[in-house]
């Protein structure tokens, strides 16, 4: 196995590519009591359209096929729930969809590999019929219903809208009622044939292993397989340009809430070493401009303007990138205002070398306690692998974002005319007077 070692965070990764094109990283940590396991596809609600290997047509599958997927995949022949049968285990076991990849996981203390088992098998063994497809459907739609009325959710996808006019990044994950109906078992079994194939696949533990031993455990739980050759993952052109500055929804909260976007785009000359950096930056540049310690969150909270720590995120995948600002505010379009002035003082100024170390000294040590927790660096490494980084790149690469950097990044990246806001409000024709 191929050993990367970080003296930083003085943690180890073992990393094998099987002959069957499956990826194996295991972090050991040694004396740790919990295990923490994660296989995940390179399948997410954006590959909506794609040539499989072996075919010369491209297919086109309806919206919400991949989370519907992970949920069928759970359902077995013999009419158990592999679910139920990993909670009998007494393992914390789960699924999750995102927009680029799906994962099946679960943590434990004790019954590792019978819950090894019982993942491998259910992942690599699936049941699809009209029956129970058509009954998931039910169980789909009152999620996706769920979601409508979720006005955290709703004013995030709001956002996404607003920045994107072609990109499946503004399909909600779960499709919506009229998508999956569309859905049947052969959509299923075409796409589980085409993605779940271990080549697109990646396996990642966290925990006290040895890993020779693991890797070997693995190797005896898959199931022989044919070599799978490259998907075509096809999108649509996506404009520059945001789609839409402003929207506002009326929903039951008690105070409105918000979302401002910044469209980046990731350009095909981009390193991951650059897309590593730039993400430091900006995590760095958000905090001085709004963040708990900057000069603007304090005023703002204040006077009363900010009900508490806006949440700031800069996320990206192979064909989308955007920065999300989201809080809580009396005045969200005045916290905006705000936002644009921070950012023009900013960049009219030297950034303030104090501050910016403050920030990164802080940034840093957030991505060292990650390492603390098996769930956090399984998921980390996961989540990083489907975008082509070592997760490791993080601490190897913190001391290369300078303030001048930084500066540069603000410039390209920071930019008003790139720049949305997604508002949901209390309806006022309802209020009481």
């Amino acid at each position: 196995m191929q050993i990367t070692e970080n003296s930083k965070v003085k943690e180890k990764l073992y990393i094998e590519k099987l002959e069957n094109g499956l990826t194996v990283m295991i972090i050991p940590k040694k004396n740790t009591q919990k295990k923490y396991m994660m296989w995940a596809t390179h399948f997410g609600s954006i590959n909506n359209t794609f040539v499989a290997p072996g075919d010369t047509q491209q297919t086109k599958i309806p919206d919400g096929v991949a989370h519907f997927l992970e949920h069928k995949m759970f359902e077995q022949e013999n009419g158990t729930n592999s679910l139920d049968t990993l909670t009998a285990l007494g393992v914390n076991a789960n699924a999750y969809t995102t927009t680029d990849h799906t994962a099946y996981l679960f943590e434990c203390t004790d019954n590792f590999y019978p819950a090894l088992d019982e993942l491998m098998d259910y992942v690599q063994n699936p049941y699809f019929t009209d029956e129970n497809v058509e009954k998931e459907k039910g169980i789909i739609g009152q999620e996706i219903r769920m979601y409508d009325d979720y006005p955290q959710w709703q004013v995030y996808m709001n956002a996404i809208k607003n920045m994107y006019k072609n990109n499946p990044i503004n399909i909600d994950i779960a499709g919506s009622i009229e998508s999956i109906s569309k859905i049947d078992k052969e959509v299923l079994y075409k796409c589980y044939n085409t993605f779940y194939h271990p080549s697109n696949m990646v396996m990642c533990f966290a925990g006290d292993f040895e890993p020779e031993q693991l890797l070997e455990e693995v190797k005896k739980r898959l199931k022989p397989i044919e070599p799978h050759g490259e998907i075509e993952r096809i999108y649509p052109e996506e404009p520059e340009e945001i789609v839409e500055k402003e929207k506002t929804q009326t929903m039951e909260v008690s105070m409105p809430i918000f979302v401002i976007g910044i469209k980046d785009n990731i350009k095909e000359t981009e390193t991951k070493e650059s897309l590593v950096k730039k993400h430091i930056a900006i995590q760095i540049l958000l905090n001085m401009t709004v963040g708990k310690s900057s000069k603007l969150y304090k005023e703002l909270y204040e006077k009363g303007m900010l009900t508490g720590e806006p949440y700031l995120e800069y996320e990206f995948a192979e064909n989308y990138a955007h920065i999300a600002i989201t809080g809580q505010s009396s005045n969200p379009t005045e916290i905006l205002e705000k936002i644009k002035e921070e950012i023009k003082k900013l960049k009219a100024n030297p950034i303030d070398t104090n501050h910016f170390s403050r920030i990164k000294n802080m940034i840093y040590g957030n991505y060292v306690r990650e390492y603390d927790d098996v769930a956090e660096v399984t998921r980390m490494f996961v989540s990083d692998y489907f975008k082509g980084i070592n997760s490791f790149d993080y601490i190897e690469l913190y001391e290369q974002v300078t303030p001048e950097y930084s500066q540069k990044i603000l410039t390209d990246i920071f930019k008003e005319d790139k720049m949305v806001i997604s508002i949901i409000k209390k309806d006022s024709t309802n209020e009481n007077n």
